[in-house]
């Protein structure tokens, strides 16, 4: 089959890979039908993730038919249409029980990473009953591509630990496909204000259709802060969220927290960052880091069939996978490209 494979670092290729078989009772093998690119893909080429090693297969997001399963899998049978977490979860492991599956003793964010994952004709999923959901036909494919990840991600590890309240300040830097979803997600709480910061005008102009009150194209922390400042009455912001992976997009985020704030960092980073605990510690805040564990993607597959968000709206390109040198061009130079989320459809299987 063809794959999009890291071949090295800033190297990524279709190329011939074997077709994946059933290793364990508890696997399935699904033929993907969408599929899409994830910022993290971007660090993994770039070097930043040195655990994935070259000639493995990219993409831990997508939707596909059941094409076979293992003796031990109950709750998916051949030709049922599913969702694939980006996190595998055994749900009986010491993590799993926690309720850490991102921590899965025997899984966790594997595909794409640690095996191969989702950017091919097929892929090879393990612990299918944790790791599947079944896509439902009321809503829309492409919506339903957007809960391999990024909502769960947006939602998890930046919304709801920053116990968000009706009235809150609240700044997200990155409007990148994360930070957006991040927008559509917090509104569910009701804020006051919420500030989106890029160097995308294309991406902030987004960002005000999804429902952003603010916008700030700036990379100048004194520019962003005083902006801030002149939003809150000088006070900050009550939550800030990082939501690209950079030292420069996390110093912001501490720059910019008011007393009693909370900082989450949603961003992927493959470089140490400083915390300037000197002048955080007497401020109150808290921060939160984390790995998605997707234990909210039934609840915002029940938002998306409700219709109170509409996910589509994060697609802006569109490929199939015998372009997918083409899609990661166009991803990878995503501000110059007007590009969020790229939908890679199955034209070979």
């Amino acid at each position: 089959m063809k794959a999009a494979t890291y071949v090295s670092a800033g190297n990524l290729q279709l190329i011939d890979q074997p077709k994946p078989v059933i290793k364990k009772p508890t696997d399935a093998i699904v033929r993907l039908v969408k599929t899409t690119i994830c910022g993290t893909d971007l660090h993994i080429l770039g070097g930043d993730v040195p655990a994935c090693k070259e000639g493995t297969i990219l993409g831990h997001e997508g939707i596909g038919i059941v094409e076979e399963v293992g003796d031990a899998v109950a709750n998916f049978k051949v030709g049922d249409k599913v969702i694939i977490s980006c996190v595998t979860a055994c749900n009986t492991c010491y993590y799993c029980k926690r309720g850490l599956p991102s921590h899965c003793e025997d899984g966790g964010w594997i595909l794409g990473h640690l095996i191969n994952g989702t950017q091919a004709e097929y892929v090879h999923i393990p612990h299918a009953d944790g790791s599947l959901y079944h896509a439902p036909a009321s809503v829309d494919d492409e919506a339903l591509v957007m809960l391999s990840d990024i909502l769960p991600t947006s939602y998890e590890i930046g919304v709801l630990p920053s116990h968000v309240k009706p009235g809150d300040n609240v700044c997200i830097v990155g409007a990148g496909p994360i930070g957006l979803a991040a927008l559509l997600t917090v509104q569910f709480f009701s804020p006051a204000t919420i500030i989106m910061v890029d160097l995308s005008e294309s991406r902030l102009e987004a960002s005000k259709k999804f429902g952003a009150t603010h916008t700030i194209c700036s990379s100048d922390i004194d520019e962003i802060k005083a902006f801030i400042n002149e939003v809150t009455d000088g006070r900050g912001v009550d939550i800030s969220m990082e939501c690209v992976g950079y030292p420069a997009t996390f110093d912001v985020c501490q720059n910019i927290i008011s007393v009693g704030g909370h900082i989450a960092n949603v961003g992927v980073h493959g470089k140490p960052v400083s915390f300037n605990l000197d002048d955080l510690w007497i401020k109150n805040i808290t921060l939160n880091t984390g790995l998605v564990n997707a234990n909210t993607t039934e609840m915002l597959l029940n938002v998306l069939k409700s219709g109170k968000i509409d996910a589509t709206k994060l697609v802006t390109h569109h490929f199939k996978l015998s372009e997918a040198e083409k899609a990661y061009e166009i991803f990878k130079h995503a501000g110059e490209n007007n590009a969020l989320k790229v939908i890679i459809d199955n034209d070979l299987s």
